[in-house]
């Protein structure tokens, strides 16, 4: 009995190395996952949910301005998101008839739309305007946008815009968003559209929108010819090396950045809270996935396994390489969100912090992701900041 004892416990004894060296190569292969530690956070609103609208640009740029207003220390302010849309869709019916009904009439813009509604009509909080006056607890347009498509259509087809026809489409407006209050109480006091907007001490000259494409001329304005730029606004061009400055010199001196961009990358992933841009000739893909696959037409958006598992080597994006996805229609205009911060991953690899409009449910990091500079590098659009959160130096070559 002794000795079959002695004889287990050598035995184990000469096992150990083993399984140590066994329990490392198990831990060498499981996920590292994201470590991300924080270098710079702005205050923001609540998340919200934009549900099933296409209102991301309102969403975006209602929370920036939110966050203005933080900043100015006027307090926490809940807009009215379902305001501004709404008085936009009044904007484009007339840009589209005007256009013999080949405007865009579907419900995707951009910034500028926020900052010309404030200009012109004003703003009200959530509690005066909810923008649901149907049988739904969230929004949802799609029957309140399949209206909107086939009535205006018929002052075109007529070549005349009357009276009765503004008052069709007023109506539809007014049933699925609810009449715009003339008047209403806000915390004790009376207000209009207009006298609230004027209360907020917000104004929109302040606001610079600024882009990064080499088929206009850097340090001047150019048309961005995405299709939600109905309005035809002009964007601040700049090398892609100083929009990067720009977001940075904002965020860490107290500023956010309302920002438009592609999401429809298999780096972008809001499930797992991470957007990233990924070198596929530096990425260890698994030994059973079928490598071709994934290095073939950027069309190809399926997420590579284990992309999302930890940091990956990522493109260094140059202004070229971000002119040709724009060229080539791989970059599209998808989304807007709201960018408050600067985190960095264990790895010191930059990421942008980014609020999004799509809940706190559909991911575990209460609605945010962090977008690597990468990523922004090769996907953003278009920022807009405050003037002031632009460096003195590129302040002076664009003029503003």
């Amino acid at each position: 009995m002794k000795r079959s004892l002695s004889l287990l416990f050598a035995l184990a004894v000469a096992a150990m190395p083993l399984q140590a060296q066994k329990a490392k190569k198990q831990a060498a292969a499981e996920p590292e996952g994201f470590k991300f530690t924080t270098v710079v956070s702005n205050p923001a609103s609540p998340v919200k949910n934009q549900s099933a609208t296409g209102t991301c640009w309102c969403f975006a740029t209602t929370s920036f301005m939110e966050s203005e207003l933080l900043r100015m220390g006027k307090g926490e302010y809940d807009l009215s998101e379902m305001f501004i849309v709404r008085k936009t869709y009044e904007n484009r019916i007339l840009d589209n008839y005007l256009r013999l009904g080949k405007g865009n009439l579907g419900e995707g813009s951009l910034s500028p739309s926020w900052l010309r509604v404030f200009r012109e009509d004003g703003i009200v909080p959530q509690e005066a305007y909810t923008g649901i006056s149907y049988d739904s607890p969230v929004h949802n347009h799609r029957e309140l946008q399949s209206y909107i498509d086939a009535v205006t259509a018929v002052p075109v087809k007529m070549k005349r815009l009357s009276k009765e026809s503004n008052e069709v489409t007023g109506a539809i407006l007014d049933i699925y968003l609810g009449e715009v209050p003339e008047t209403f109480n806000y915390k004790g006091q009376s207000y209009t559209p207009k006298s609230f907007a004027a209360s907020l001490g917000l104004n929109m000259d302040d606001y610079v929108h600024i882009t990064s494409f080499s088929h206009f001329p850097f340090y001047t304005e150019g048309l961005l010819e995405v299709p939600d730029n109905w309005e035809m606004n002009r964007f601040h061009n700049v090398p892609v090396d100083e929009l990067i400055q720009i977001m940075d010199f904002a965020l860490t001196n107290g500023y956010t950045v309302n920002w438009d961009g592609d999401v429809s990358e298999r780096g972008f992933s809001h499930a797992s809270g991470v957007a990233i841009n990924p070198d596929m000739s530096k990425m260890e893909i698994p030994a059973n996935t079928d490598r071709a696959r994934f290095e073939g037409m950027p069309s190809d958006r399926t997420p590579i396994p284990g992309m999302f598992d930890r940091p990956q080597p990522e493109i260094e994006v140059t202004q070229e390489i971000r002119q040709k996805g724009y060229e080539t229609f791989v970059t599209s205009d998808d989304h807007l969100m709201h960018v408050t911060g600067i985190v960095k991953d264990q790895n010191g690899n930059k990421y942008y912090i980014t609020k999004n409009s799509w809940g706190t449910d559909r991911n575990p990091h209460g609605g945010y992701l962090n977008m690597s500079e990468s990523y922004v590098r090769a996907k953003t659009i278009f920022i807009m900041v405050h003037k002031d959160a632009v460096p003195a130096d590129i302040k002076a070559k664009l003029k503003i």
